[in-house]
């Protein structure tokens, strides 16, 4: 048998034919893989941003969380202390009415018009009672006589007889209807006119004002002046400041007057720290003032239980103590 011949010019061709093939599918296949890596890494890219994103919203939502509750709790803490404020001050106003209460249970009960307590008003004692607190007294801190002016007896209040102005009493019982402390009522309106004015008509009209501002407000205080104590020393009468020895009281400007006097008190005007010192007159004046306005709060509070008529007598009472207070009829306390 004859063997087969074979073309190899044709072989050769037919082989590249083949290897070209294969190396453009090879070529088409790395592209698509190509393409699918990039495709890959896309999704990668944007879940990555993804996860950023939100672990950035919830980083901020965790500050934002924390940053509430502190918020929720120095809130709370605020507003417990403000609660413990308003409780420490509502025992202390309760105090202060259960004492005002009390005072004035013990006033209406033991120093009514018709039966003054003469504990409460020692001008209504015997004369031989009474007879130490009237001339002169003595001043236990400089160890001097000081002249007192006698005071003017205080007499229980009988209404049998008494002639009633009828204006008057018509616009208290108008005014009695609706207790207010308003000087649009005409009953306090008349009163200011007659007595409150004129009883406060100081030197200094700038502080007067104030002192009736005060008063209204119930913000006015009147304390004491506490002398210091002087050491006992041996000294001559004219040191001693005369043949009897006794020491001469050292004399201060009145802030209401002007006037140099023995100022034995100081008043304090609301919340503010300063003191005006005033003499025993201006002291006398602004107790009768002080005396009617806690007299009259107290009617408005509905504490007093009393006839009608007895209330009108002891304002007029209290209003004859603010004209006998500005004439000048005091008494030195010692």
């Amino acid at each position: 048998m004859e063997k087969p011949t074979y073309d190899l010019s044709r072989l050769r061709s037919s082989s590249v034919e083949i290897r070209e093939k294969g190396s453009e599918i090879l070529r088409e296949e790395l592209l698509k893989a190509q393409k699918e890596l990039k495709l890959r890494d896309e999704e990668c890219e944007r879940l990555s941003k993804v996860r950023e994103q939100l672990e950035q919203e919830l980083e901020e939502l965790t500050a934002s969380l924390f940053e509430e509750a502190h918020k929720m709790v120095r809130e709370a803490n605020m507003k417990q202390a403000a609660s413990e404020k308003q409780l420490r001050e509502a025992h202390g106003k309760i105090d202060m009415l259960q004492a005002e209460v009390s005072a004035l249970k013990t006033l209406v009960i033991t120093s009514t018009p018709s039966s003054p307590n003469r504990e409460l008003h020692p001008q209504l004692q015997s004369p031989s009672k009474n007879a130490l607190r009237k001339g002169h007294a003595r001043n236990k801190s400089a160890g001097c006589a000081a002249v007192v002016p006698a005071a003017l007896p205080a007499q229980p209040i009988n209404t049998e007889g008494k002639e009633v102005d009828n204006l008057l009493y018509s616009e208290f019982l108008g005014w009695k209807e609706n207790p207010t402390l308003d000087k649009s009522s005409p009953f306090l309106l008349r009163i200011y006119e007659e007595d409150i004015t004129p009883c406060l008509d100081f030197a200094k009209r700038e502080l007067a004002e104030q002192v009736l501002a005060a008063v209204e407000d119930n913000t006015l205080s009147v304390e004491p002046v506490v002398q210091p104590t002087l050491p006992v020393v041996k000294a001559s009468a004219v040191e001693r400041g005369g043949p009897s020895g006794c020491r001469v009281e050292v004399l201060t400007k009145c802030a209401l007057s002007g006037l140099s006097r023995s100022c034995r008190h100081r008043i304090k005007l609301g919340d503010s720290g300063n003191y005006y010192f005033i003499s025993p007159s201006c002291r006398a004046r602004i107790t009768a003032v002080c005396n009617f306005f806690t007299y009259i709060r107290y009617i408005q509070q509905g504490l007093v239980r009393q006839d009608t008529e007895l209330i009108f007598w002891e304002i007029t009472r209290l209003r004859r103590e603010m004209s006998v207070a500005k004439l000048g009829f005091y008494v030195i306390e010692s």
